[in-house]
C-alpha cells in the first residue's frame, strides 16, 4: 500500500482510499445518514457503482471498492470493517472461498449489520457478438492472460491445432446463431440459478455495441442493469448515461457473420467484414487483429499445455464453428 521508504500510501491505494479509510469524509463518514451501499464483484462492479452514485436523488453513498480478483490477505481488516458499516450488498455470484479467502458473496454478507439488505446480479459474459472469444484458464496460473488482449480466440487456437491459417475461415451465420443462442442461455441460466435481477432478455436481441468484448458489457446494457437493481431496492429509478462508455476501453471487432445472424448493419464499421483486416481499439491505440493472431499463434507454440485446456473446455464450440 505505500511507496518503498515511505509512509504515503500509492496510487492505488488513494484510489481506494474510502475502502482503505483515508477519506473520513468520504461517503462511508458515520455522519452521513444515507444507507452505505457497496458493490461487490469483477471489474463490472465499478461500473454499476459509478451508476448508482450518479443517481439524481443522491439516494444511498457508495464506495468504491477493488475488484474480488485483485484482493490480497492484508485487505481483510479492510473488507471487515467496511461491511459492518453496510446496509445494501449488491454482489455478483462469487463462491466461497474464492482465492482461498473468505470472498464469497455470502461470506461478505455475513459481515454485515443484522438486518442488511443482499442483492444478487449477473456475471454480464455473453458472446454473442464475438463467437469466437472464449475463456480459457491456464492450469499452472488461472489468472494469466493471453499476450496483446486479454482474451482467447478460438480461429487462432483452431489455427495452431491445424497449422492452417484460420483467422478468416467463413463460418456461417446460422452458426452464429446458434452460438448466440446458447450463450444467452447459459446467462439466463445463471442469473435463475444464483441472481435477483437479470438481463439475458436484453442480449437475446442485442445492438452493436452492448458487448465491447465477451465479457465489457456497453453502456446501455449497464444501464438498463441499475435500474433494474434500483427498482429492486426501492430506489429512485434514474441510472443515467454518465457521458463515457464505462467498460470500453478494449473493443473488438464484430464478426460479420455474427451480425448477420443477429439482424444487425453488416456495413458499420464496428463489423469486420474480413478479419484479418479488422482492428481492435485498445485505450487510445488501434491494434490489428491480425497482429494478435500472429502473436497470440506464437504464444500457445510455447505454451502447448493451453491448447489441451482449451481443447478440454471449447472443444465442441470448435467443432461446432468449423474451424477444425
Amino acid at each position: 500500500m505505500s511507496t518503498a521508504g515511505t509512509t504515503e500510501p500509492d496510487g492505488r491505494t488513494r484510489h481506494y482510499g474510502g475502502f482503505y479509510g483515508l477519506d473520513e469524509s468520504g461517503p462511508s463518514a458515520s455522519s452521513d445518514d444515507r444507507p452505505l451501499l457497496v458493490v461487490w464483484g469483477n471489474c463490472q462492479a465499478e461500473s454499476v457503482r459509478v451508476l448508482l452514485a450518479g443517481s439524481g436523488e443522491n439516494a444511498v453513498r457508495t464506495v468504491r471498492v477493488p475488484p474480488v480478483f485483485e484482493l490480497v490477505e492484508s485487505d481483510l481488516g479492510y473488507l471487515r470493517g467496511l461491511m459492518a458499516r453496510a446496509d445494501i450488498l449488491v454482489s455478483q455470484p462469487v463462491k466461497d472461498g474464492y482465492r482461498d479467502m473468505p470472498l464469497g458473496t455470502g461470506q461478505v454478507a455475513a459481515l454485515m449489520p443484522a438486518g442488511g439488505r443482499v442483492l444478487r446480479w449477473p456475471v454480464l459474459r455473453c458472446s454473442s457478438l464475438h463467437p469466437f472469444q472464449a475463456i480459457v484458464r491456464d492450469p499452472w496460473d488461472p489468472s494469466r492472460d493471453p499476450p496483446v488482449v486479454p482474451y482467447h480466440d478460438l480461429r487462432t487456437i483452431a489455427s495452431v491445432q491445424t497449422g492452417r491459417d484460420l483467422l478468416d475461415a467463413p463460418v456461417p451465420a446460422a452458426v452464429c446463431a446458434e452460438v448466440a443462442r446458447a450463450s444467452v442461455a447459459e446467462l439466463a441460466r445463471r442469473e435463475a440459478a444464483g441472481c435477483d435481477v437479470a438481463v439475458s432478455d436484453l442480449l437475446a436481441q442485442p445492438q452493436l455495441g452492448d458487448m465491447h468484448t465477451l465479457n465489457h458489457p456497453g453502456n446501455r446494457i449497464l444501464i438498463t442493469l441499475v435500474r433494474r437493481i434500483q427498482a429492486a431496492l426501492g430506489l429512485p429509478v434514474d441510472a443515467a448515461d454518465p457521458g463515457r462508455e464505462l467498460l470500453g476501453g478494449t473493443r473488438a471487432p464484430v464478426a460479420a457473420a455474427a451480425a448477420e445472424a443477429l439482424g444487425l448493419d453488416v456495413d458499420d464499421e464496428r463489423v469486420a467484414r474480413v478479419p484479418s483486416a479488422s482492428h481492435w481499439r485498445v485505450g487510445a491505440e488501434s491494434v490489428a487483429t491480425r497482429h494478435i493472431h500472429d502473436v497470440q499463434a506464437r504464444w500457445y507454440r510455447e505454451n502447448p499445455w493451453l491448447l489441451d485446456a482449451a481443447e478440454q473446455r471449447h472443444g465442441p464450440l470448435l467443432d461446432a464453428l468449423g474451424l477444425r
